[in-house]
């Protein structure tokens, strides 16, 4: 089963908190023969069990969906290391600062890995004043868009949430910008590096 808990994970788990499967059992009003079972992929918890099952072992319910705990080794945070999900199905955008696990709508998301521009994804950048207008010539029907863009610096994220039949424009502020990406809900997500 996809994007379900596996028995690999919760003996992983279970061992590493150094327990026995009577023990985990108690915890989580089981018995040891069901935990076993859980272990050697002959069943699985039922879904009631998830949130007591991650309790007990430590970790969050969508670490045990995704198979561990989730250790984000990125303390000091880099903006430039920043990462995108969206969701296929609504279209939700979430930005994240270092690893997690991330879903919407049913889906385990994955970070968007950015692409260098090709003829049809180019981004255009003009500075006004204290401002960057970022433009694309790029389609906007309802099936093939620019769903966001977003300019990078090491303060911080500007993003501006773009609509089919809209314009594939932004305006935002010149402050320590370094890179600007652009996100074609068919293709994918592109990066512009500023020259320096």
């Amino acid at each position: 089963m996809d994007n379900y808990v596996t028995g690999a994970v919760i003996r992983s788990l279970r061992e590493s908190k150094r327990l026995t499967q009577e023990e985990l059992s108690d915890r989580i009003h089981v018995s040891a023969k069901a935990v076993s079972k859980w272990e050697t992929g002959k069943g699985f918890p039922d879904v009631s069990l998830l949130e007591p099952l991650a309790e007990s072992l430590g970790i969050s319910v969508i670490e045990l969906l995704n198979g561990g705990a989730i250790q984000n080794r990125n303390q000091s945070f880099n903006m430039f290391k920043s990462k995108f999900y969206v969701c296929p199905v609504c279209g939700n955008v979430i930005q994240a600062t270092g690893e997690a696990v991330i879903s919407c709508c049913g889906v385990t998301l994955m970070p968007q890995e950015p692409e260098e521009m090709d003829g049809e994804h180019q981004i255009q950048l003009e500075p006004v004043e204290d401002e960057y207008f970022v433009s694309m010539r790029h389609p906007m029907t309802k099936n093939h868009f620019i769903s966001f863009l977003a300019a990078v610096s090491d303060q911080g994220i500007q993003f501006v949430k773009l609509y089919p039949e809209g314009n594939a424009e932004a305006r935002f502020k010149t402050s320590r910008v370094k890179r600007l990406y652009a996100y074609c809900n068919r293709h994918g997500l592109f990066e512009l590096k500023k020259q320096k």
